[in-house]
């Protein structure tokens, strides 16, 4: 008997079972937060990882259409197999994909300030919390880009450029999240490359160069 689908709404048809007929930890799960710190830049590397799935959180989907990228435009920039996954559950639904052993990565790139504090704290009320911590719980290795490193951050809004300050208490989050296990912190788009490009090679994997 087959196993009940998994997952919440997503943009277009109805998927199958998520867990039917893919290997065991054979895809990247990568999460987005409401943040547009490097959010191009994000998505264009995600792009190019082979066997991704995108998990949005309800703030994510507003602030990829702030930056104008529509939920619909987001499926053929990706390789074939892509899903994407949305907030649309109370109890995070989606996130029984972890137990289904299907991912072997959990990305969230970029990671809101607000975000860091809850993973750093075992909240987990989003989906991008929720996958954080339940991967962390299954011993998945997880990346995460965090927004909010530096005395002085640099930004850019959807119109223009900004000047940010973070307080002591975001830096010191940072730290924290550093000492999480299963947890590499990330604070530059290069270093989520590189980052990236160390789990491909110890997975022996290698970049998808046929994405738009």
């Amino acid at each position: 008997m087959p196993s009940p689908p998994r997952g919440g709404a997503s943009a277009g048809p109805a998927e199958p079972d998520p867990a039917d007929g893919l290997s065991k930890r054979s895809r990247f799960a990568w999460c987005v937060t409401g943040s547009g710190h490097y959010l191009d830049e994000s998505i264009a590397l995600a792009q190019r990882l082979p066997d991704l799935d995108l998990f949005l959180s309800d703030a994510a989907e507003e602030v990829l259409a702030i930056y104008g990228m529509k939920l619909e435009e987001l499926r053929p920039r990706f390789a074939p197999g892509f899903r994407l996954v949305r907030d649309k559950t109370a109890s995070a639904v989606p996130v029984g994909m972890l137990y289904d052993d299907i991912y072997h990565t959990v990305v969230i790139a970029p990671a809101t300030s607000n975000t860091v504090a809850k993973c750093v704290v075992g909240i987990s009320d989003t989906l991008p919390t929720n996958m954080f911590a339940q991967a962390g719980k299954l011993g998945i290795p997880g990346i995460v880009f965090a927004c909010d490193t530096e005395p002085v951050v640099v930004t850019k809004s959807p119109h223009d450029w900004v000047t940010l300050r973070p307080r002591r208490l975001e830096l010191s989050n940072v730290d924290r999240l550093r000492e999480i296990d299963f947890c590499e912190v990330v604070c530059a788009p290069a270093e989520l490359e590189a980052a990236l490009q160390r789990r491909l090679d110890a997975l022996a994997l290698a970049w998808n160069t046929s994405s738009s």
